[in-house]
């Protein structure tokens, strides 16, 4: 099922399929200087950062790629997978310079070249969500080949994973993604999500993969249950929505998202 789910994928996006594959490799790498280099950046190992998003951007540019398929206008899609890989290989890029460098990508404005690295990601960054705002309209036009329950999964992922880019927005604004203490206290593995204080990161998180856990939810009511598949759709649609917003209030209440 698996190995089937990605030939598919290769024969919908060839470009995204392997610019997934590309972040995959980015991931090994961090791994390999994750068990050599012991670079401390804000209380962890300065290759947590980019193990992260060399998976966050592989699930995204494998749910586009995917997505992206029932949009009927090729040149159109074209564009859209261009702006998605050269917005997202600036982010990542520079996130691995700043990794080799020693100190943070993000929130980082105490040399002036920091402070252009940071700021240069902010642009790509805001052009990334023009075109994801962008794909979200595109699916409520007449040009998609989807119907019914799946359609509407994926246009509520698209709306919750554009309105995650809020408080994406707040952190740069703040610089700083810790509510009611500084950055880098104690946190959850791997995650780091602060477990004294709020982190609004939980909820960006929470938010922007409701373009993953929206459809494949769909799709396994669909599939698995019998009856009321719309009802139970809609269900959960607005249970998922109702946590996003409550993860981001619970966060600016300056509670952790979960205390050890």
């Amino acid at each position: 099922m698996k190995a089937n789910m990605f030939l598919e994928l290769k024969q919908r996006n060839l470009a995204l399929f392997w610019f997934g594959w590309f972040n995959i490799g980015l991931l090994l790498f961090a791994l390999m200087m994750f068990a050599v280099d012991n670079t401390i950046v804000s209380g962890i190992n300065a290759w947590i950062k980019p193990m992260k998003f060399a998976i966050s951007i592989a699930v995204y540019s494998w749910t586009f790629g995917w997505l992206l398929h029932y949009h009927t206008r090729p040149k159109v899609n074209s564009l859209i997978t261009a702006g998605v890989i050269i917005t997202m290989f600036v982010e990542v890029a520079l996130i691995y310079m700043q990794a080799f460098r020693g100190t943070s990508s993000h929130f980082n404005v105490y040399t002036v070249l920091d402070g252009a690295v940071f700021s240069i990601m902010g642009i790509f960054i805001a052009i990334n969500s023009v075109i994801n705002l962008y794909v979200a309209v595109l699916f409520f036009s007449k040009d998609i080949s989807l119907d019914g329950q799946a359609l509407w999964a994926w246009r509520a992922g698209l709306i919750l994973f554009f309105l995650g880019g809020i408080s994406g927005g707040w952190m740069v604004g703040q610089l700083s993604h810790t509510v009611g203490l500084s950055d880098g206290g104690p946190g959850l593995p791997f995650l780091n999500w602060s477990t004294v204080a709020g982190d609004i990161r939980a909820a960006h998180f929470a938010t922007l993969h409701a373009l993953q856990v929206l459809p494949l939810m769909s799709y396994f009511i669909t599939t698995r249950l019998g009856v009321s598949t719309q009802r139970w759709q809609v269900a959960f649609i607005i249970a998922y929505s109702i946590l996003c917003v409550y993860l981001h209030i619970h966060a600016y209440l300056r509670l952790p998202v979960l205390a050890v």
